[in-house]
């Protein structure tokens, strides 16, 4: 198997397209090609079943405890967090945006790291030991100083995670596959909101057991079950087709590497080994990828803010602190249906404009609502609490979205590794300024914190509408030219060194 995944490395300028399921075999010698096409469609959907249900339960699963690791101060609050350490509503603030410093530096090295590991798997793992770890520490601190510690080291250790599992799943998937394995993943994210109000519903219960406040078993008996889950992953994660001769046939593990290989644009050895620093700057200064940036931001500000909000939200309505927990459910599982319903038919039509931008007008009515009718918010609880529902039914399958459009665009492993990270950790660039757009002496209005989710919302568009309208004009052009033209004009190397900006490649709207 190594010899043939290695010839296929000399395979030159295969056109990009998402609706392949399979890569055409042109360019490939006669026996990799022979293989790709005898291997039918059958044999194609029943090997990517067996994928998945190897990998993405329990990616879910982790993604999960990771969400739920990262919001549960939100649920920990209305349970006297903040009365137990003497904060004011600033310091909160700060506890909240100083898991997000490290949080967005350490995500692209993270990843840089990670797509050089023969084991990712163990490296994940364990990252989610350490995290595991330091969120049951969280239930025994003592002060403001104390929280804001152990929040930040929180962070960094969260960071990898995420931009990691895409990583990963883009390298099992192809690009019409991706977004709803990810749109999985990120209803985990959902569902964990949801699971997150639960579980502090019933953890709070525990108030006072061992002398301790409900609020810090809250945190206590999530890090334990983190730890457990980071020592599962270490040993058990799926890692890459290579790796995974217990449960793969050889001729199973030679198609998932072919196909892989097959879709990259004149991917050589030598094209990978240009410089990561080179590679760097050359996503830092993609004008893509500050435009998806945008794009990204229209959930991820609005989002972060409503996470650590929400229960206080409800909270307003004049609801106890127990059924606000419980009303963090619904609006959780709008979000979680939404991301899977959009994402699978994003994936079928292979076009992911759309499947942002009809998302996105929803957060721009339901934070509408809010900004309008929050001031008076106990005489407007059913108009309201529908507007919570609809943020979270828009924001949720923004994210696969953005993140299978950025895949989908990107041809080169370690510039695709670099992409998913920065653009991962600059929409959590975005918790640093949703963790100050709700400002406790405005409740129950929240003008700023509305106004602001409303506005990143209607930017993000702008910034969708742009980008989709710029890669159809760069498509249209070079549908203009010829493959013959296009070789007279460009030299096989110089079309290697192109990448995805070759003419020859068309971009995934």
């Amino acid at each position: 198997m190594g010899n043939d995944v290695e010839s296929l490395r000399e395979k030159q300028d295969i056109v990009h397209d998402e609706k392949m399921e399979t890569p055409s075999p042109a360019g490939l010698n006669a026996e990799d090609a022979e293989f790709l096409s005898n291997f039918s469609a059958e044999r194609r959907a029943k090997l990517i079943k067996k994928v998945d249900w190897r990998m993405i339960p329990f990616l879910t699963i982790l993604y999960l405890v990771t969400y739920i690791d990262k919001t549960n101060i939100g649920n920990a609050k209305i349970e006297g967090l903040t009365e137990d350490l003497h904060m004011n509503g600033l310091q909160y603030n700060v506890a909240l945006s100083i898991f997000f410093i490290p949080y967005v530096i350490a995500e692209v090295p993270s990843n840089m790291i990670m797509s050089k590991l023969k084991h990712p798997g163990r490296y994940l793992g364990a990252l989610i030991v350490i995290w595991g770890i330091i969120m049951t520490l969280t239930g025994i601190v003592k002060n403001f100083a104390g929280l804001t510690v152990v929040r930040f080291w929180l962070g960094l250790f969260e960071a990898g995670f995420l931009p990691g599992a895409v990583l990963l799943v883009s390298n099992w998937y192809m690009p019409n596959e991706t977004q709803t394995r990810i749109a999985i993943l990120y209803t985990s994210a959902a569902s964990g909101g949801a699971f997150s109000g639960l579980l502090a519903f019933g953890i709070a219960k525990m108030d006072g057991l061992a002398g301790l406040g409900g609020w810090r078993w809250i945190f206590i008996m999530e890090g334990i079950v983190t730890v457990f889950l980071g020592v599962i992953c270490y040993m058990f994660l799926v890692e890459s087709p290579t790796l995974s001769t217990s449960w793969l046939e050889p001729e199973e593990i030679r198609y998932l590497e072919l196909r892989q290989l097959a879709r990259r644009l004149a991917l050589s050895s030598r094209q990978e080994t240009v410089s990561t620093g080179r590679v760097l700057l050359d996503v830092l200064t993609d004008w893509k990828m500050m435009l998806l940036i945008f794009v990204n931001w229209s959930q991820a500000v609005p989002n972060y803010a409503l996470k650590f909000t929400m229960p206080q939200i409800i909270k307003n309505m004049g609801f106890t602190s127990a059924t606000a927990q419980l009303l963090t459910i619904p609006p959780y599982s709008c979000g979680a249906i939404s991301a899977y319903g959009f994402s699978v038919f994003a994936d079928r039509k292979s076009w992911r404009m759309p499947f942002i931008l009809v998302p996105q007008l929803c957060v721009i009515v339901s934070f509408s609502v809010l900004f309008t009718k929050a001031a008076d918010i106990k005489n407007n609880i059913s108009v309201c609490y529908f507007a919570v529902c609809l943020s979270c039914f828009g924001m949720y399958p923004i994210l696969p979205g953005v993140n299978a459009w950025n895949v989908s665009n990107v041809i080169s492993p370690t510039k695709r590794a670099i992409s998913i990270g920065y653009l991962i950790c600059m929409g959590n660039a975005g918790g640093i300024i949703g963790s100050y757009i709700y400002i406790e002496k405005e409740k129950p209005r929240y003008p700023t914190g509305f106004g602001a989710s409303f506005g990143f919302a209607a930017a993000g568009i702008v910034a969708g509408l742009v980008l989709e309208y710029c890669l159809w004009k760069i498509n249209r052009k070079n549908a203009r030219l010829t493959e013959e033209e296009i070789r007279e004009k460009y030299t096989a190397a110089e079309l290697e060194k192109l990448g995805e900006k070759s003419p020859l490649f068309k971009y995934t709207l």
